[in-house]
């Protein structure tokens, strides 16, 4: 993540720069007809609010509409299946996921497609910061803080954690900073609040966009975002890896794919449009403000990422023997 947010250069934004170029070679009139976009989540949840951002700003630049096609379910595997299944033509995309393409294939005992053969890369769109944070009368006040209570009096620590991802965060955290912070599991973000807030764990880990209420409310203390670099959202928030656990970056993330075999002069036509999109002030501004830190890169960029993920993913939801409900 650190090395492909690092990029987000002026140079990707030359792709943009070609679009009016790429459009009049080898596209053979696309997009003609409407384009869909396949979501994995319910209306309403984060990457759908994320994609009617991005697909209404396509919409807008190609002369063709852009429509969110919701298909939720197992985990984020019948959407992907659907759009994996579907012509490569350009005219089918995925909003693909940390889970549909880097978490999954170690949850799941059969996985319906291959998110690394059947999809071809076209853009990153952006990456979900989460947050370590505690309740405030937990007597730490530093990440540093917690790993010496948590040496010094292992197995007291709880951790509330809302989703899959949270459990990942933990199992990577408790893996380099050699300490062992008990899990307890509940079915979102409200459930585990409501502990945290009653003194029945002492931590949590969350997206960015649902802890920062709380913490104006002054009812947990943020200690570190999980990302590599800190987020536009909450600058004075240091990284993990800044407060001495190093090497930690990861984050859920979003990015565009689409069927395996789409026309690479498709896939550069939508990546220097998405680039352009990306480089909007008004929807960075509007992305930090739901928790999502904008990164661009081109497709092949894209591709190493994909592929770097699914390990590193795969690897800690076999270490923490998280399996598909």
């Amino acid at each position: 993540m650190k090395q492909l947010l690092a990029r987000i250069a002026i140079a990707t934004l030359a792709l943009a720069a070609s679009t009016g170029a790429v459009a009049q070679a080898g596209l053979g009139g696309y997009p003609n007809k409407q384009i869909r976009l396949v979501v994995t989540g319910t209306p309403g949840q984060g990457t759908d609010v994320l994609s009617r951002l991005i697909a209404q700003r396509l919409s807008d630049r190609i002369k063709q509409t852009v429509f969110v096609d919701n298909k939720p379910g197992a985990g984020g595997n019948i959407g992907a299946d659907n759009a994996a299944k579907s012509p490569a033509d350009g005219y089918t995309l995925l909003m693909a996921t940390n889970a549909t393409h880097a978490a999954n294939a170690a949850m799941y005992a059969k996985m319906p497609f291959d998110p690394l053969k059947d999809f071809d890369p076209v853009a990153m769109v952006g990456s979900l910061p989460m947050m370590l944070s505690a309740a405030p009368e937990l007597p730490v006040g530093s990440v540093k803080e917690l790993i010496d209570s948590a040496r010094a009096k292992p197995g007291t620590i709880n951790v509330a954690i809302p989703s899959t991802s949270a459990r990942v965060m933990l199992q990577l955290f408790n893996q380099l900073a050699k300490v062992d912070l008990f899990p307890v599991n509940y079915k979102g973000s409200g459930p585990a609040f409501i502990d945290l807030f009653g003194g029945r764990v002492q931590l949590t880990i969350d997206t960015v966009s649902a802890s920062l209420p709380q913490a104006a409310a002054g009812k947990l203390k943020p200690l570190a975002v999980t990302t590599g670099k800190r987020f536009d959202a909450v600058p004075n928030v240091p990284t993990l890896a800044e407060s001495g656990i190093t090497g930690f970056d990861l984050a859920p993330w979003n990015a565009l794919v689409a069927p395996r075999g789409t026309p690479k002069e498709i896939i550069n036509y939508l990546n220097g449009h998405i680039v352009a999109i990306l480089a909007e002030p008004d929807l960075r501004k509007r992305m930090i403000e739901l928790g999502i830190q904008p990164v661009s890169g081109t497709p092949e960029q894209l591709g190493v990422f994909i592929q770097s993920e699914a390990q590193k993913w795969g690897d800690l939801v076999r270490l923490a023997k998280i399996v598909a409900e």
